[in-house]
């Protein structure tokens, strides 16, 4: 403890008659002191031999001893119902203390009766060596604790350790992460719970059940299982090699579900780290194809450059240095900004990055959030990649979704920016009122092109790509992306990753989801696998089962008009 003095404004009036008085007196202060910590010490050390005298001898034996590993215990995590996503349950662990084996020999046998799937010459020399303890297996099941104590060997013991259960295995693995054999979080929400100061706690043995509270969540655990459920079964539809989707409450920020595949069973994380099982939602880097063209959209309007009756030339291909940019679906005429938007024109797009020019460009990107790291509770965040210099063939090709990478999550939190009002609010995992986002938000668009960004992710679910994306009585928005992937160093039309960026209700945006199916084939029966064709109706089958457990009401008047927002 740092103790702090004042300083006397009459010091340096003393006079030196009171110099000796005064050495006298902070003599006797110190040997006062020194008693009074002294019998400190002696206290603690009483104390102490009164705690292990309440223990049984090898329990206050394993205590001592500088080797043993103790388990921490960690604080439940709920989702936002109270539903249980991770706890602790206790299991046992053999040691043995070597110096108090009689038959090494026999103690091996007998043990490998239990546990046959132990390395016999590591126990053995194990058993064998000098030290006063080693741990045999950890983690056993009550039947084959009372099995091995039936042998009675002696030297063996066993210890009561905590270990981390997650009762729905697979369904959140990437938000709550994992522990070690320790206890110890390793990768997600544990890793950030001991960042956050259990790491301090549990060095100064606070780290008990009885201290900690529940951490809540604001995950919904039916709306996760809903969005995990979708993901496998579009997987298996469209042959792809992962998918993923996030459901993010636009108002506040809070992420409702979020589930990334190929996954794994925490309980058993031993494929945590395989490159496949990246949690491809928040540290997976992608170009995000045509959801792009939302951003630079409301960059354009937003500009006050270009309004909702502006026209772009798209007749002829757009090229620039070398390059040929074209329309996948061209219309070969000249298109309104809404038909720019509807008909997914990189040409017209790209007309409208050029009106607002590279540098501004790039300075809304970083605004709205697309290139900047999200400040998110995961510990697995990508950093978005750009290129180092701007040119002009930069602008156009990102201004349709090729030439950056980002994650699909800030795909998803600048989404929520474009229909909320124009407010950007960062994620998190943990509950947020609308007061406490609104505190936070920084205001990135107008809310004149907010409204008007709704009106064209409606027109796009109503008259556009993303139609496979409506469901009926929840007036969805939207906007497809179909990003061609390098292959050997060139793009390949047949390797894709397709995204859909959407909303609903439109009318009063409480919700985005973002989903994506990374290198789809097409569906039986269809020639083609575009966003549109697998992406969008993702999308639609989780709105449609998760709207109403989100308290979200149908409403079934007037479904399929988009909406009218003034110029």
């Amino acid at each position: 403890m740092t103790m702090r003095f004042k300083p006397n404004a009459n010091a340096s009036r003393l006079s030196f008659d009171g110099t000796g008085k005064s050495a006298d007196v902070q003599a006797k202060s110190r040997i006062a002191l020194s008693m009074i910590l002294l019998g400190v010490a002696y206290t603690v050390i009483l104390g102490r031999l009164a705690m292990l005298g309440f223990v049984e001898p090898g329990e206050a034996n394993a205590r001592l001893r500088p080797d043993i590993s103790i388990t921490a215990q960690r604080p439940d995590i709920r989702d936002r119902n109270g539903e249980t996503l991770a706890t602790d349950i206790v299991t046992s662990s053999l040691f043995a203390e070597p110096n108090k084996i009689v038959d090494v020999d026999e103690a091996v046998e007998k043990l490998q009766i239990a546990l046959p799937d132990i390395d016999v010459k590591t126990v053995h020399r194990r058993l064998s060596s000098k030290a006063g303890f080693v741990w045999l297996k950890r983690e056993l099941t009550p039947a084959k604790e009372s099995q091995i104590l039936s042998f009675g060997i002696p030297g063996i013991g066993f210890r009561k350790e905590t270990r981390r259960f997650y009762p729905n295995g697979e369904t959140a693995s990437h938000l709550v992460g994992h522990v070690n054999i320790d206890n110890v979080g390793i990768a997600g929400l544990e890793k950030y719970i001991d960042d956050r100061g259990l790491k301090e706690l549990r060095s100064l043995g606070l780290a008990s059940n009885k201290d900690m509270q529940p951490v809540h969540l604001s995950i919904d655990l039916r709306v996760q299982h809903y969005v995990r459920e979708e993901l496998v079964e579009a997987m298996r539809r469209y042959k792809a090699i992962a998918a993923g989707a996030v459901v993010l409450n636009a108002k506040t920020g809070e992420v409702v579900a979020m589930a990334s595949l190929p996954d794994y069973n925490p309980n058993k994380p031993v494929d945590a780290l395989k490159k496949e099982n990246l949690n491809r939602i928040s540290a997976g880097l992608f170009e995000m194809g045509s959801t792009f063209k939302a951003f630079t959209t409301a960059m354009a309007l937003d500009s006050g450059k270009v309004n909702m009756n502006s026209r772009f030339d798209a007749r002829y291909a757009l090229k620039i240095g070398g390059h040929t940019i074209n329309d996948f679906h061209a219309k070969r005429r000249i298109l309104s900004v809404p038909e720019v938007f509807i008909y997914s024109s990189n040409i017209g797009t790209a007309k409208m990055a050029d009106v607002v020019g590279v540098k501004k460009h790039r300075e809304f990107l970083h605004k709205i959030g697309l290139l900047s790291r999200v400040p998110f509770e995961l510990p697995e965040v990508a950093y978005p990649v750009e290129p180092k210099k701007w040119r002009k063939i930069n602008s156009v090709t990102i201004s349709y979704g090729h030439g950056a990478t980002t994650t699909p999550l800030q795909t998803a939190v600048a989404g929520a920016a474009l229909i909320n009002g124009g407010k950007l609010i960062n994620p998190t995992l943990f509950p947020r009122s609308r007061a406490q986002a609104e505190a936070e938000a920084v205001q990135v668009i107008s809310p004149k092109t907010s409204n008007q960004m709704r009106e064209l992710m409606r027109k796009n679910v109503v008259e556009g790509s993303g139609k496979r994306a409506e469901v009926p009585g929840f007036r969805v928005g939207g906007k497809t992306g179909t990003a061609e992937k390098v292959v050997n160093g060139r793009y390949s039309s047949k390797v894709r990753f397709n995204a859909f960026l959407a909303t609903f209700p439109v009318d009063d945006p409480e919700y985005i989801v973002l989903a994506f199916v990374d290198e789809p084939k097409p569906e039986d029966g269809k020639k083609s696998a575009t966003a549109g064709l697998n992406a969008a109706p993702l999308v639609g089958n989780i709105i449609r089962r998760s709207a109403s457990v989100l308290g979200v009401e149908a409403d079934f008047g007037n479904i399929s008009n988009p909406l009218l927002i003034a110029n």
